[in-house]
C-alpha cells in the first residue's frame, strides 16, 4: 500500500493518471498533451506500471499505456474519488482540455512523429 500512495504522490503522475482516465495513450501523446519531456513521462509511467496502476500493450512501433482494471477494480470508491477530484483542480482541467484538442484534431503518434511542435501548438489550451 505504501508504494501506491507513494506513486500517487507526484503530481506529474497524477496528471498521467487523469487523461489516462478518458483513452489508452502513446509515451508521445502523453509528452505532447502535458508538455513534459519524454524521460520524464517514461520514468513515471514506468513507476505507475510497477506498483499496478496502469497496463502496456504494444501497437506496431509504439507503446500504449492505460489504467488498469486491476487497479479500477481493487478499489472503485478510490478511483472514483480520483476522478472527482481530477474535475476540482484547474491544472487537471486544463490538461484535460489539451486531451480534447488533441482528440478533436484527429492527432496520432505518426503525426507527432512527423511535426510535433505542429501538433503542439495545435492544442494549446488557451487558445
Amino acid at each position: 500500500m505504501f508504494e501506491l500512495f507513494k506513486a500517487l504522490g507526484d503530481e506529474n503522475r497524477l496528471r498521467i493518471l487523469n487523461i489516462l482516465i478518458s483513452s489508452k495513450l502513446c509515451v508521445c501523446e502523453i509528452e505532447v498533451i502535458l508538455e513534459m519531456t519524454q524521460s520524464n513521462v517514461s520514468r513515471h509511467l514506468s513507476k505507475l506500471k510497477k506498483v499496478g496502476i496502469i497496463s502496456s500493450s504494444k501497437e506496431a512501433q509504439w507503446v500504449h499505456y492505460e489504467i488498469s482494471d486491476k487497479f479500477i477494480n481493487n478499489d472503485v470508491l478510490f478511483f472514483s474519488y480520483l476522478k472527482k477530484k481530477f474535475t476540482e483542480d484547474d491544472l487537471f482541467l486544463n490538461d484535460l482540455k489539451r486531451y480534447i484538442k488533441y482528440k478533436e484534431h484527429n492527432m496520432n503518434c505518426q503525426r507527432i512523429a512527423d511535426d510535433k511542435e505542429e501538433v503542439s501548438n495545435l492544442i494549446k489550451w488557451g487558445d
